[in-house]
């Protein structure tokens, strides 16, 4: 594990201050420290380089600052001093003091500076360095004015005949041009290195920088304060007109970006100024809420953010840790306009972006070390750059292919008006109801299941080194309890895996589980009566529809709550008790039944293998309803489904209508017609001679007529309005003709994981993972994880031809193998090699079969004298296997 080394300044106009500490970013050493910067110009003027900040305590001027400071860094038993506001981030407090009596001793460096607060200005009266401290502390305590600081020139002062650059403060791509042109000549890029730098360490400068609202000539001649055409922008930064109207040339700022960096001079300056600038723009996003009075503060995060090395060693080590953290203060409002901006900036720009904040997530978990004692969550820099991660992530699918309309609201109310056992013991606050709402998606509009193709694959931002050092546990709660002081990654749900969110989903179900049991206890000893801590299910084999959905109907009308409950399932007659395995049997025989086209609750499609809702089903809603419980059951008590359904159900599930595009998952033929239509190029009304009638068969394979208009027979289809014909007719197909079906579907569904983050954290076709498991079975997997038991191990010879034997075994007889000793023939999310399977040993020759436990995953397989005979007994075991018993 290699730690980060301190970089040596690139630029001596910008020495550095280090600290000896703990670094920030979790690593050991000497780094760069922000406070260094604002103590800068004070210790240059006593000409002192420290290396402690004990060692600022030496002059005398600036004791009484730090002895305030330590107050803050180090704060003693006493009540807190009460001119510093207790709610104030110490480290950010000590930088924001400081900077006040830099203000107070060495102004902003503006000649015309209207600050009364600042030496800059003309009427202000010297204080001294003592004087100076003291108001700084009152300036603090009335969180006063702040100016920006206009860089003076540093160490060297270019001479004239060198070129003389001092009086540029804005860049346009002309001065740099001229800078660059004039340097080149001399051979020297020092003098523009200077200026550059100069401009990108101050937000104002750079704020004005590459403006299309400005002359190019007035460019470097614009005065400090917010000209007319920036006071009109601040008026109102909501307005729709200017949420992706840019003053920015940003054509002339990849040009500029393009010259610049390859010299490594300016290289340097950039990364100095990068340091300087964002500990600024940290403290003014946080206390002094500049978005909301400049909406064009934003152009500062949009011209640096097209710096294209902001991957490179040189950034990833300070600067652009700082610069995260500064970019994560944006409010939410500024956060959607940067989203909404980038999403025009195309696919190239957008995933460099995006790859950026990626390689400095890995590069800082690679850093360091993590464990339950040092979180990743606590890491400023991961926390920061995943937040930053966010905006790209809808930038991502802003610019791709989105539905923000079709949706399907809850229209399903399942609060009680009573208190809840967790409400009165106070523990709300765990089983908060209702799904999340993300801030980012409200003030944008839109939500993740509204992308249809974003322009960089969701996969793409899921950071496996993240994943690999998270805590699931401790994010979890993080999650659900300390979601105000501490920060979770499930609030970033596009950045990990579906198998860590299947952890975090587990422990949501489980909590939940063991909530209810709680509850029942407390009400059953409170009424005097046995307590039912499980939802038990007694179902005989040859009537498991009948038995399971009469039950699960009383319960749904007389208690919902104990669906909540861990499901026991118990088949008539059989022995078997149920710690997992014969409720994935149940789940399995129960949706043969169910699935079954003779009872006409479902069609099958036979193109693609999939069922539908079937329109005409003579089943009444309740029997949905009880369907749809039972898919929650399975998710609610991790078990795999074996169910076919086109992706468009886990749509609607998630709250998306189906459209056209939905129709090419479940019924390919039709909707390659219908994009014939769209795409015809003849006379449409007079060649295809279709109208707004469709015809469509009843549950007895008999035509029956249907309008999509009134008098829709009458309605030819035309080429004007063909879109519209392909748009209600695949609305009748996926949303009108199964409404009332799918609605008592989906409120039984929802009966179960209302309260779950499903919908929050899964997109749809993570659901279908998650409900159906893999269908991509990888035996070399299993075989790599399984464990051994009674006297077996991997090197044992019976095992050697036990995994000869599976490998040679058909496609079929594989799903036979893993149906037989876990439960079902699907592999779990992430594969088999996720799934722990154990071998052990039954005994030595026998003529019994092999066994199993599939609550366990556990195969208990008898030591056979040969090869053939054990192959022979597999095959009838996994064959002709049914039914539960104890051994």
């Amino acid at each position: 594990m290699y730690r980060r080394q301190q970089r040596p300044p690139l630029l001596p106009l910008l020495p550095l201050t280090t600290v000896t500490t703990t670094s920030s970013y979790g690593c050991g050493g000497s780094t760069r420290c922000m406070l260094g910067y604002r103590l800068l110009f004070t210790l240059r003027s006593a000409h002192v380089t420290c290396r402690d900040w004990s060692q600022v305590s030496a002059i005398p001027e600036l004791r009484s600052v730090v002895d305030k400071l330590n107050l803050i860094s180090n704060p003693s038993p006493h009540p807190p001093s009460p001119f510093l506001p207790p709610d104030r981030n110490k480290s950010a407090a000590k930088t924001l003091i400081e900077r006040y009596f830099r203000q107070l001793t060495d102004g902003c460096g503006n000649g015309s500076c209207t600050n009364d607060f600042c030496a800059s200005n003309g009427d202000f009266k010297p204080l001294d360095k003592n004087a100076a401290a003291v108001k700084a502390l009152q300036l603090f305590k009335n969180n006063a004015k702040l100016c920006d600081l206009h860089v003076p020139c540093l160490d060297r002062q270019v001479s004239t005949d060198q070129g003389d650059f001092t009086g540029i403060h804005h860049l346009t791509e002309s001065n740099v041009l001229m800078m660059l042109s004039f340097c080149k000549e001399a051979k020297d890029f020092s003098a523009a290195a200077q200026a550059i730098g100069r401009v990108f360490s101050n937000s104002e400068s750079l704020m004005k920088s590459f403006r299309t609202d400005t002359k190019p000539e007035q460019a470097q001649n614009l005065p400090n304060e917010p000209d007319a055409s920036e006071k009109g922008a601040t008026a109102s930064p909501n307005q729709d007109a200017s949420e992706t109207d840019l003053n920015v040339d940003i054509k002339a700022v990849r040009r500029v970006y393009e010259k610049i960096l390859a010299i490594d001079e300016i290289q340097g300056a950039l990364v100095d100024a990068m340091i300087f600038l964002t500990p600024n723009l940290e403290l003014d996003l946080e206390y002094l809420e500049v978005y909301e009075t400049n909406p064009d503060y934003l152009n500062i995060f949009i011209i640096v953010m097209e710096n294209t090395n902001l991957h490179s060693p040189e950034y990833l080590e300070v600067a652009s840790p700082q610069f995260c953290k500064a970019m994560s203060k944006l409010p939410d409002q500024a956060q959607a306009r940067l989203a909404k901006v980038w999403s025009e900036f195309g696919l190239s720009h957008i995933r460099r972006m995006m790859e950026t904040y990626q390689q400095l997530i890995t590069f800082t978990i690679v850093s360091n070390d993590y464990d339950a004692d040092n979180l990743v969550n606590d890491d400023e820099t991961v926390v920061a750059a995943a937040k930053c991660l966010k905006v790209v992530f809808y930038a991502s699918i802003l610019g791709g292919e989105i539905d923000v309309g079709h949706n399907e609201e809850d229209d399903i109310d399942f609060e009680s008006e009573e208190l809840s056992l967790h409400e009165l013991m106070g523990e709300e606050r765990i089983y908060k109801k209702g799904p999340r709402v993300d801030p980012l998606e409200t003030e944008l509009g839109l939500k993740a299941i509204d992308s249809r193709k974003p322009l960089i694959p969701f996969e793409d931002f899921v950071n496996d080194s993240l994943n690999d050092v998270l805590e699931m546990d401790k994010d979890f709660t993080f999650f659900k309890v300390d979601e105000d002081s501490k920060f979770s990654f499930q609030t970033c749900p596009f950045i990990l895996s579906v198998i860590t969110k299947n952890q975090g989903l587990y422990y949501d179900n489980r909590i939940r589980m063991y909530g209810e049991r709680r509850l029942t206890a407390f009400y059953s000893m409170m009424q005097g009566r046995e307590p039912t801590p499980f939802l038990e299910l007694k179902v005989r084999r040859d009537h498991i529809i009948d038995d399971a959905l009469i039950r699960l109907e009383i319960i749904a009308m007389e208690n919902p709550s104990d669906l909540k409950k861990q499901l026991v399932v118990e088949f008539e007659g059989e022995q078997g008790v149920d710690e997992g395995g014969i409720s994935k049997e149940f789940f399995l025989l129960f949706l043969e039944e169910i699935f079954n086209p003779d009872i006409g609750m479902f069609s099958y499609e036979e193109d693609t293998g999939l069922f539908w809702f079937s329109p005409t089903s003579l089943e009444n809603d309740a029997q949905f309803s009880l369907i749809g419980i039972v898919l929650g059951l399975a998710i609610y008590n991790s078990c795999i489904l074996d169910v076919h359904f086109p992706m468009v159900v886990y749509r609607k599930l998630m709250g998306k209508k189906g459209t056209y595009q939905d129709l090419a998952d479940l019924n390919p033929v039709l909707f390659k017609s219908l994009k014939d239509l769209l795409e015809y190029t003849g006379n449409v009304e007079d060649d295809l001679m279709l109208t707004f009638q469709i015809s469509q068969t009843d549950l007895f394979g008999n035509p029956t007529l249907y309008d999509l208009k009134e008098k829709g027979d009458l309605i030819p289809v035309t080429k004007e309005n063909r879109q519209e014909f392909v748009d209600m007719y695949a609305d009748y197909i996926l949303n009108k003709s199964v409404e009332s079906q799918f609605k008592a579907f989906k409120k039984g569904f929802l009966m179960v994981t209302y309260e779950s983050p499903l919908k929050y954290l899964y997109r749809p076709e993570e659901v279908e993972l998650l409900i159906c498991g893999s269908r991509k079975l990888d035996f070399e997997a299993l075989e790599q994880t399984t464990d051994y038991d009674g006297g077996y191990s991997k090197d044992s010879q019976i095992i050697k031809d036990f995994w000869e034997i599976i490998h040679s075994f058909s496609e079929e007889q594989k799903r036979l193998f893993l149906q037989f000793t876990t439960g079902t023939d699907r592999a779990p999310v992430g594969g088999l090699g996720k799934m722990k399977m154990i071998i052990a040993r039954n005994g030595p020759d026998t003529d019994r079969l092999p066994t199993s436990h599939t609550c366990f995953n556990a195969l208990l397989l008898p030591e056979y004298s040969t090869k053939d005979k054990m192959r022979e007994q597999l095959l009838k075991a996994i064959t002709y296997a049914k039914g539960f018993g104890l051994l």
